[in-house]
This record gives structure tokens, C-alpha cells and sequence, in this order.
């Protein structure tokens, strides 16, 4: 059964799991977005932002470029695993552990609660 984590006020994160090269984060893309950001999570997906439309990839490149910012690494470490033509996602960010996803992802949505 993969690990689930949760945040500072103990909700569960239910997107995050645990893979042994890093981290699966399950995602429902919300493209044509006015900014990049995350949403709440909605079950076991975290709702993402893409100012990119869905056309020829360009949503997809964005995503990648967003996360591998959000969680400070390279874009060749993250793979879309699941959902390459679908709003719901699943990407693999290699070499990130549960804590620094979770550090990564906590004032992203602390600020989502708090709207």
C-alpha cells in the first residue's frame, strides 16, 4: 500500500505517494488558466492551474516546466506517468522525497484553503 502524507494541520494528501524513484503526484488540470498556481485538493487529486491551452503538448510542457519549478528540480526528472491526453494526471518527480513534496506543496495550499 503506498504511504500517504499529510500536512502541518494534518490533512491528509492524498495525491502524494510514495515511489521508489521519488514521488507520484495524482493531478486534475485545470489549462487555459489566467496564472500557473494549485488549487485545493479534491479527493485523491490535487487541482492544478495551467495557463497553457491543451493543444499540441503545450499544456503538458507547461505543467512539466511549473512542477519542476514548484519543486526546484530539472524538468528531465518528471514524467507524466498516466493521463498524457486527460485532465487527470499522474507525474512522477524523481529524486523528491514525501517531506520535500509536502514542504514544496504546504504554502501552496495553505494559501488555496485560505481563499
Amino acid at each position: 500500500m503506498p504511504k500517504r502524507i499529510q500536512n502541518g494541520n494534518h490533512l491528509p494528501m492524498n495525491f502524494l505517494r510514495a515511489h521508489p524513484e521519488g514521488v507520484c503526484l495524482a493531478l486534475k488540470v485545470q489549462p487555459r488558466a489566467p496564472k500557473n498556481g494549485f488549487g485545493p485538493a479534491l479527493g485523491g487529486e490535487l487541482k492544478i492551474k495551467i495557463a497553457s491551452p491543451p493543444v499540441k503538448g503545450a499544456a503538458n510542457d507547461t505543467l512539466i516546466g511549473f512542477l519542476a519549478e514548484t519543486f526546484d528540480c530539472r524538468a528531465s526528472a518528471l514524467q507524466i506517468m498516466r493521463g498524457q491526453m486527460s485532465r487527470h494526471k499522474l507525474v512522477l518527480l524523481r529524486g523528491v522525497t514525501l517531506e520535500q513534496a509536502r514542504q514544496r506543496l504546504a504554502p501552496w495550499l495553505n494559501a488555496s484553503r485560505g481563499s
